[in-house]
């Protein structure tokens, strides 16, 4: 067409922007935007919303502001891209503050605003914010989109409110794959794990075959019930189905033996993938660290860094997880201040009581409570409560004593803390103060969840233990 001499109109370059989105051509889309300004095509909003699509679509969502900052005419196309855009690229706090900008009150949203306000209020798990826009949709008749009622699912599963989810997971007619996916995951994020296998079968009993998420759901709702028969019935069916070439599929797998404690299957799995992100190297080093293989651990840290990928604070955490139950101190103090100085990580509060864990568990008492004083933020609760475990563990009393009055200042509420003050005070024969503290926690009428424990049969039979102290112990059953 340049070849021929004729100019490129506004529906030409609007062509050319979506064949760049939908590849995700960064470079092309910036010559199809010089070629806009030099031909000097008017940016209305066909244009203009075209631009903001390719940058969101190519991952710089900061370009994109900027051309939806200069249009003169913003509609609910470009205002719902742009929305659209800051919630797929996990900016939620600028999509709501997008969303509730006074500016644009004029505009009135449609379903897939909506249902991106809500995906929005899920990833900051904002219950208040995300009623409010369950509201707004309601007023605007959008209740029984498909679309919104999959966004309300998710929203409210995220914000832990599982009956709230299910009513409306139940309210959906013709339940798609999506609408399956989002509430199986709400189940298991929320530690619902036979509710989630459960609706696993269910799914495909309603003729609905599940796919590569539907996948990762079961393995997760597996890996949390230690379900190992189920788990590994999952991994055959993602073999039948092709699925294990997926990224977060094998990631879940490995992830799935590591809890189940078959570093050898999940070291198997990680081998065996060909494409591995962040989250996976994590996952196998997460496993190293719980089976107390400090050593595989760092060595996959070391492996992954000569991959030129960048580890994340949830690296360091396994780090320096693995370092503490391991005693290497040193190792672990090492990869603490690398993790600022070499990759820019700023420590969170998990790293600190990773620390506090590891020089409390070594017996550093002294050395974790300068560590503790000289902390950029206020420790909280995880922090006091790594100390006063190495404090037991060492039958250092007047350090402990402090640690147990921080644990319970900062929890008044929370009946696990009281419980481990108990344990401190009665390990160190102080009785008298046990029952003080077992006193308060019943003066607040506070009572610690039951333990749970799980026994998988070969038979597909899951037994579960409920341990409630001193009552006798209730023995359910169930199919899994």
């Amino acid at each position: 067409m340049r070849g021929e001499s004729v100019k490129p109109s506004e529906h030409t370059v609007g062509s050319l922007l979506v064949g760049a989105s939908r590849l995700g051509a960064l470079h092309q889309g910036k010559w199809i935007h010089g070629c806009i300004i030099k031909n000097g095509i008017h940016m209305n909003s066909f244009v203009g919303t075209g631009l903001l699509d390719m940058y969101v679509k190519c991952g710089k969502v900061s370009d994109a502001r900027c051309i939806f900052d200069e249009l003169c005419d913003v509609d609910l196309v470009s205002w719902t891209a742009m929305v659209v855009g800051y919630t797929q690229k996990g900016c939620p706090i600028e999509a709501l503050k997008l969303f509730s900008d006074k500016k644009w009150t004029d505009i009135i949203p449609n379903s897939v605003t909506i249902a991106s306000a809500l995906s929005a209020s899920a990833q900051l798990k904002d219950l208040f914010f995300g009623k409010s826009v369950h509201a707004l949709g309601f007023k605007l008749g959008f209740e029984e989109y498909d679309v919104m009622k999959n966004a309300l699912v998710d929203m409210y599963a995220k914000c832990c409110k599982m009956l709230e989810a299910k009513y409306i997971f139940e309210s959906v007619f013709q339940k798609n794959v999506v609408t399956w996916n989002v509430m199986m995951a709400g189940y298991s994020q929320n530690n619902f794990g036979y509710e989630a296998l459960s609706l696993f079968r269910q799914m495909q009993t309603a003729g609905c075959s599940p796919d590569a998420i539907t996948v990762v759901s079961a393995l997760s709702a597996s890996a949390c019930l230690g379900a190992l028969h189920v788990g590994c019935s999952l991994h055959v069916y993602a073999m039948k189905h092709a699925f294990l070439s997926n990224v977060y599929v094998s990631t879940a797998l490995l992830n799935f033996y590591n809890k189940c404690g078959d570093a050898n299957s999940a070291r198997s799995i990680f081998n065996e993938m060909n494409e591995r992100n962040t989250v996976t190297w994590c996952a196998m080093m997460g496993g190293y660290g719980v089976q107390g293989d400090s050593a595989d651990s760092i060595a996959l840290f070391s492996k992954m860094l000569e991959e030129k990928l960048s580890p994340n604070d949830v690296t360091f955490t396994n780090i320096l997880s693995a370092c503490s139950h391991t005693g290497m101190v040193s190792e672990g103090q090492k990869y603490f201040n690398i993790m600022l100085r070499d990759h820019g990580i700023t420590p969170s509060m998990k790293h600190y009581a990773c620390m506090v864990d590891m020089l409390a568990r070594a017996g550093w008492l002294e050395d974790a409570l300068k560590f503790i004083e000289r902390m950029p933020m206020q420790p909280e609760v995880n922090v006091w409560g790594a100390f006063l475990h190495g404090c037991r563990i060492h039958s250092r009393l007047d350090l402990g004593e402090m640690a147990a009055k921080r644990v319970i200042e900062l929890h008044p509420e929370t009946a696990d803390y009281y419980v481990l003050v108990t344990n401190f005070y009665s390990l160190m024969g102080m009785w008298t103060e046990a029952d003080e503290v077992r006193r308060l926690m019943k003066g607040r009428r506070l009572n610690k969840s039951p333990g749970l424990s799980f026994v998988s049969l070969d038979n597909g039979l899951s037994y579960v233990l409920h341990s409630h102290g001193n009552q006798d112990t209730d023995l359910s059953c169930s199919f899994s």
